[in-house]
């Protein structure tokens, strides 16, 4: 592929949320950066799991409890997140919640 640029001037009509589901889209991926929209419904979650890249959560909408590691963030509308490699994470969705999640695959873990 040889595209200079992707755009989407809706990112939240991307993804249609499934009733009792959680569906994900991945809108872009090169070497350094993968980017996905996830559309979770009401009661949906990711269980704990860790990222061996650093990652920010970018919420369109929705209501959600972010467990980052002992830390909770309660994340609505417009709340951004950036986590560190191998931190331990979890989402819970409140009610339907649409987030955008930026793997960036060319930084380097600290440690």
């Amino acid at each position: 592929m040889n595209e200079q640029s992707t755009s989407y001037v809706d990112l939240a009509a991307e993804v249609i949320i499934q009733e009792g589901g959680t569906i994900s889209k991945t809108l872009y991926q090169d070497n350094s950066l993968k980017v996905v929209l996830f559309g979770f419904d009401a009661g949906q979650e990711l269980s704990e799991h860790t990222a061996a890249v650093p990652a920010v959560l970018q919420f369109l909408d929705g209501d959600a409890t972010v467990t980052l590691g002992e830390k909770t963030v309660e994340a609505a509308a417009n709340t951004f997140i950036h986590m560190a490699a191998n931190l331990s994470h979890s989402i819970t969705a409140k009610q339907p919640t649409k987030m955008l999640l930026l793997l960036l695959k060319s930084a380097k873990a600290d440690g």
